[in-house]
């Protein structure tokens, strides 16, 4: 192993050399503090320590190319941003856009909030138009500093960011998540990123990615559009939003999992594994970051017709109850046989009995289903029907000659149009999964929204839910919960149970607890 300083793929200098007592010594002298990660098998340092590193080790370690060029720039800054007040005034708050429409108050105000912050969280509820928001924010530093905007989303949101900036007359750098740029441009540049909750976890290369730009020296401001910071109540999911937006609390990822995510040691097949998946000190984390993460809900900032959910118990009897037992009874004698193999883990029965009872209860909740939407239809209501698995989209398509597909299958360039279509009126039904129709689509047409299941965390719930309760809906909106047997019950309570966390800082339910009871009461 040879001795270098190296740009990591987070954007942090990773310090690489052979064990030796006296430059470990060095190392952990060096402020800012540096961390070694077993990982990479090297040091980690933040940028602001290049300095005190070149010093410390005194030409002994090379510098990799691609650093060189950001501590050169780092040596060269872009000059200062103008004052608060001065692009808050370029921002134009009170001005109508080119196509007439004209900034909620709830908007203004968040624009005033991010322009006074380089790194921020923007979590306002989905529907309360955090894309306009942030572009009409990034347009201020454009005019005033020449700034480029790049904006990372998912592919199909793409031709909203585009519509929605040519309504600014903006001009985007777009890029998907599975696709993240390795620099930013020179001239200086006001990232964007949509649907941040696809950066919580750390270890992807997509927050690796994110990690880097938002270290980049010629970034001029970065923020987060989510309406799910927190997607699965656990704050480790904070973690590299927090890091991205350069928050305190993210200088000591150890400490903030003791702290906050009852970050302990573990063994696990004579290995020792670091588990972080609890929540502690809620209160207190909430409180910390405040400052720099906007959350509001709908109620708080608009008067939209009311939501409610409504659940629609779905029995079985005789030979329905004996065929759902038998497939079940079939899923899990297989399972063992795999297990026994070594095809899979032994310790995984327990989930792969409930995801095989979710994928079954699809199944048999379709002629519930069915029927639940023919008598909406008959009434003339629209209605979005949204579901975990193609499968049963696809069996609800064929039973309604007058409907519109949204799944992963259907080219993202596509999938617009379904949507254009159940809009104006054309089909009177949108059946959906949630991965693909849960995403930034504006559904407000529909007056009902059928769950025939629900995914595993609160947020996709909402983001589904809330695809048409949003500005420009006429009436109340209703969530029909379809519900059978245990299995449902638990996913529920679970979602509630995180909801609960997410919006009041509770104690989190036990999932494997749960799941054990209802093995025991099935």
């Amino acid at each position: 192993m040879r001795c270098l300083l190296r740009l990591g793929a987070t954007g942090q200098i990773e310090v690489v050399s052979p064990y030796d007592a006296v430059t470990q010594a060095q190392l952990r002298a060096i402020r800012p503090r540096g961390s070694w990660s077993g990982r990479r098998r090297c040091w980690c340092f933040p940028l602001e320590a290049a300095a005190a590193l070149q010093q410390a080790l005194a030409g002994r370690f090379p510098l990799e190319p691609e650093l060189a060029r950001w501590l050169a720039w780092m040596e060269q800054p872009l000059p200062p941003l103008p004052p608060h007040r001065q692009l808050v005034a370029a921002a134009q708050l009170g001005e109508p856009l080119l196509d007439g429409r004209c900034l909620f108050a709830h908007q203004r105000a968040a624009v005033r909030w991010l322009l006074a912050r380089r790194g921020a969280v923007l979590a306002d509820a989905m529907g309360l138009g955090k894309t306009l928001t942030a572009l009409v924010a990034a347009r201020a530093l454009v005019r005033l500093a020449d700034c480029r905007i790049l904006v990372i989303a998912p592919v199909g949101l793409h031709g909203h960011w585009q519509s929605e900036a040519a309504a600014l007359g903006l001009q985007l750098e777009l890029h998907s998540w599975a696709r993240l740029p390795p620099a930013l441009p020179l001239a200086g540049t006001v990232l964007i990123a949509d649907e941040a909750h696809f950066a919580q976890n750390g270890q992807t290369r997509r927050s690796q990615g994110l990690l880097r730009l938002a270290r980049h020296p010629r970034l001029r401001a970065i923020w987060l559009l989510t309406g799910t910071p927190m997607k699965n109540g656990r704050p480790a999911q904070l973690f590299p939003l927090l890091a991205a937006i350069g928050h305190p609390l993210a200088r000591d990822q150890r400490a903030f999992e003791e702290y906050f995510c009852q970050g302990h040691w573990r063994e696990q097949a004579g290995r020792r594994l670091w588990q972080a998946s609890g929540a502690s000190h809620l209160e207190e984390l909430q409180r910390l970051v405040r400052p720099l993460v906007l959350h509001r809900r709908k109620q708080d900032c608009l008067d939209l017709p009311p939501k409610r959910r409504q659940l629609w118990p779905v029995e079985l009897a005789g030979p329905q109850a004996r065929g759902f037992q038998h497939r079940l009874q079939s899923k899990v004698d297989d399972y063992r046989r795999r297990a026994a193999r070594g095809e899979v883990r032994r310790d995984g029965e327990v989930l792969a009995v409930l995801t095989a009872l979710r994928q079954i209860g699809s199944d048999y909740k379709l002629p519930a289903t069915r029927e639940l939407v023919a008598g909406l239809l008959s009434q003339g209501e629209a209605v979005v029907v949204f579901t975990a698995f193609v499968a049963t989209a696809q069996l609800l398509h064929r039973s309604f000659a007058a409907s519109c597909l949204l799944t992963g299958a259907l080219p993202p360039a596509q999938r617009q149009g379904q949507v254009d279509a159940f809009q104006r009126g054309v089909q009177p039904l949108l059946i959906a999964t949630y991965g693909t129709g849960g995403l930034g689509f504006t559904l407000h047409r529909a007056r009902h929204v059928v769950l025939v299941e629900r995914p595993w965390t609160p947020g996709d719930v909402e983001q589904a839910e809330d695809r048409c309760h949003r500005i420009g809906m006429g009436a109340c909106l209703t969530c029909h919960w379809l519900q059978l047997g245990v299995a449902d019950q638990l996913v529920d309570g679970l979602i509630a149970s995180k909801a609960e966390r997410i919006a009041q800082l509770l104690e989190r339910r036990n999932l494997p607890a749960m799941v054990r009871d209802l093995l025991a009461r099935w």
